[in-house]
């Protein structure tokens, strides 16, 4: 028969345990291998409802490791990056040498494209703000196959699939690659701070493109993504803030039914930045 103590101690073990799983069940680990915490923060999603959308949102705050969501199965599902993933396609681009720098001028193939100002010349400094598929599809090529599965696995993007070998001027607007708004977070996370396998160099040259604004109170990154082929269209805002000693990243993912929807992913972005307190609310 155990004593009172020990009753009471085997008690408390086991209310502590209880605990623990239950706190478990809130909780994904971080690349150190620590089970930072998780909000959910489905009160937030009245910021996609008050646009008529609907939608996801992760914020990963880098310092403490902590995770904030909006809708947390939608969340962790896996879709295609769309022009997203020119963030991973210039690094790769650039540290292959297939162009010379950022500022060499890719021809875009002379091709009609779905998007007029496609039809132009650009480099990577002008191709990814102007979010020109069709220079990254020449890119592409100029990769190659294997040497893209090959980048794909080094930088462990999403599922890292990029089919058959003819699909590798596509695999990242239809499929079948696919990433989710929390691994877009940790990959951008490591990108942030030039913790990608790939030189520092590169990564500041794409850290610079990706510059959207820089403010005395903080420096916003970021790059949009929209996919066409499927219904509803796909959306995404990704990227990261830096706010004094604070690093945020973040992903936003949301259905679309056009161009009027595209304009609203930066704006609900933005919108839910500040209510987080990762943006200072505007004057």
């Amino acid at each position: 028969m155990w004593g009172p103590q020990r009753l009471a101690a085997a008690t408390m073990v086991m209310l502590l345990t209880l605990m623990a799983a239950a706190c478990g069940a809130d909780e994904t680990s971080n690349d150190a291998g620590q089970p930072p915490s998780v909000r959910v923060r489905d009160d937030l999603q009245s910021v996609f409802r008050d646009a008529g959308m609907r939608g996801t949102f992760a914020l990963l705050d880098v310092t403490s490791g902590r995770v904030t969501v909006v809708d947390r199965a939608r969340v962790e599902r896996p879709d295609v990056p769309a022009s997203s993933f020119k963030i991973a396609h210039s690094l790769i681009a650039l540290e292959t040498g297939v162009v010379r720098d950022e500022n060499e001028v890719v021809p875009y193939g002379g091709w009609p494209q779905p998007v007029k100002s496609w039809e132009k010349d650009m480099s990577i400094r002008e191709a990814v703000p102007a979010s020109n598929a069709a220079v990254f599809q020449q890119i592409a090529r100029r990769i190659g196959p294997e040497r893209m599965q090959t980048w794909l696995d080094r930088l462990d993007y999403g599922n890292r699939e990029i089919g058959p070998a003819q699909n590798v001027d596509r695999f990242w607007l239809s499929g079948p690659l696919k990433i989710s708004p929390l691994e877009q977070t940790r990959f951008l996370a490591k990108l942030a701070q030039y913790k990608l396998p790939v030189s520092e160099g590169t990564q500041q040259t794409v850290a610079e493109i990706l510059e959207l604004e820089r403010t005395p109170d903080h420096t916003l990154y970021g790059k949009t993504g929209w996919r066409f082929d499927a219904e509803p269209q796909l959306g995404w805002w990704v990227g990261w803030v830096q706010r004094g000693e604070r690093l945020f990243a973040f992903a936003l993912n949301l259905d679309m039914k056009g161009e009027a929807d595209a304009k609203q992913r930066v704006p609900i972005g933005r919108e839910l930045l500040t209510r987080l307190g990762v943006l200072p609310a505007a004057s």
